[in-house]
């Protein structure tokens, strides 16, 4: 008994002396992690219209942040709105952000830049500075239907909810009608002043630039990381911007229709694949544009070929291949928010269709116009023939032979389908039926001759 005693003792000491090294090595560990290492700031600016650009930024943003295991995202901003679809794609994504998220409003934060403000753990805003006035309007400037303010008017209040601010300020900024004593009782949209927002609770504090932010928020040793963007970064951002989209809609279209207009295959079917690749390709490698919905654009494109080129007259196919394409460049410019390929905000959706639309629309007048104007003038060269040889001139193609040869009877050497071949007087000729087909080996006779081909009927 008193050797299981020792034994007991002896093995509890050895547990409690393994045990006490580990502890004591993990604790200086974790000092050293947070007093030694300066505390990671990582910036990025939004200073331009929010839409699709504005949103690659910002989740590029994010990546890099987490990447550079940044304890802090710090937003510059300086923005009078855009897009609602972007702006609350880029609210969500910083409600779900892992790492705080702080905004620097250095003059305006208006309409959809006040939601993404109030999306973020702290809002700091230089003197002279506002925020509010988020009643969404259209591209006029003319006060949406109220649909669409009952759904920014949600959003605001979710996210007001979601930060601990006051969600009954937050709606006031989109509705002129919500009340809000001693705050908004004016009947006009609320925006802030500076001094306002810190005053009622919206923002924590009035600072000069972000080194000031960050010393309002307690931090003395920091590292500040901006966010830089790449040559391919840049040119992307472009080319998704929904005004550059829009042109190379217009380039599209009006390639195909100058090609139909024009025989063989040339510079306006070139310019018109380049502006599809240009549209199609930042928007695929941006995971905005799927698969099916380029295989659309393209099944739309064969289908109004075929239409024109195979098929007489305008009917199904024409009309399902504009479908297609209309609706292969709409879905292209709307990214998914689920799982299912169709789960896309309605808003953005219908957004992309008008610009899809009026883009397609304006194409095809300018095209219209420019066929006139490009090939009636001298301007850019001789186009077209701009002179005429009249026939009483002494100006004709017809000679003595062919004309000679109407009223003869020959017989089909080809089908004439209804162009082909026919012997007369054991000589080839080239000849056009007046109507319908003609099998080979069958009796015709010549009624006329227009343009270097006899025109003949079966006898």
């Amino acid at each position: 008994m008193k050797r299981f005693l020792i034994t007991l003792v002896l093995l509890s000491t050895l547990f409690s002396i393994g045990a006490q090294p580990n502890d004591t090595l993990q604790l200086p560990q974790l000092k050293m992690d947070t007093a030694d290492r300066p505390f990671r700031v990582y910036t990025f600016d939004i200073k331009e219209q929010i839409a699709p650009p504005v949103w690659r930024t910002t989740q590029k943003a994010f990546e890099k942040a987490y990447a550079e295991k940044a304890d802090l995202m710090l937003i510059q901003m300086n923005t009078y709105g855009g897009m609602v679809d972007a702006a609350d794609s880029i609210r969500t994504k910083i409600l779900n952000a892992r790492i705080p998220v702080y905004v620097f409003i250095d003059n305006n934060a208006a309409s959809a830049g006040a939601l993404i403000s109030i999306a973020c753990d702290s809002i700091y805003m230089i003197a002279g500075a506002n925020i509010g006035a988020a009643t969404v309007v259209d591209q006029t400037g003319e006060v949406v239907p109220d649909k669409f303010q009952s759904y920014m008017r949600s959003m605001m209040r979710s996210t007001a909810e979601a930060k601990g601010r006051d969600p009954m300020i937050a709606q006031a900024m989109v509705d002129p009608s919500i009340y809000v004593a001693g705050i908004s009782d004016s009947g006009k949209v609320l925006t802030f002043t500076t001094s306002e927002a810190i005053k009622f609770g919206f923002a924590e504090g009035k600072a000069s630039s972000i080194e000031e932010v960050l010393k309002l928020a307690g931090h003395e040793n920091y590292e500040i990381i901006p966010h830089k963007l790449s040559g391919t970064d840049k040119i992307i951002n472009m080319l998704i911007h929904p005004a550059v989209s829009g042109i190379l809609i217009m380039i599209i279209i009006g390639g195909l229709y100058f090609e139909i207009q024009t025989p063989g295959i040339g510079f306006p079917l070139a310019a018109s694949v380049l502006a599809a690749l240009l549209y199609f390709a930042p928007l695929y490698l941006e995971g905005m544009a799927s698969n099916w919905e380029v295989l659309i654009f393209v099944l739309g494109v064969i289908l109004l070929l075929v239409e024109i080129f195979a098929i007489p007259g305008f009917g199904v196919a024409g009309i399902t291949g504009i479908t297609l394409i209309v609706a292969g460049l709409s879905f292209a410019m709307v990214d998914t928010i689920g799982d299912s390929p169709f789960s896309m905000d309605f808003i953005a959706l219908a957004k992309s269709f008008f610009i899809v639309i009026i883009a397609v629309f304006s194409s095809v007048l300018l095209s219209l116009y420019l066929s006139q104007r490009i090939f009636s003038t001298n301007q850019f060269g001789h186009l077209a023939l701009d002179t005429v040889q009249n026939k009483s001139e002494g100006f004709t193609t017809a000679n003595q032979e062919y004309t000679s040869m109407i009223g003869k009877n020959g017989r089909t050497f080809s089908i004439l389908r209804p162009s082909g071949k026919v012997i007369i007087d054991d000589e080839m000729y080239d000849a056009t039926a007046v109507s319908g087909y003609i099998n080979a080996d069958t009796d015709v006779v010549v009624l006329s001759y227009q343009t270097g081909q006899l025109i003949v009927r079966k006898v």
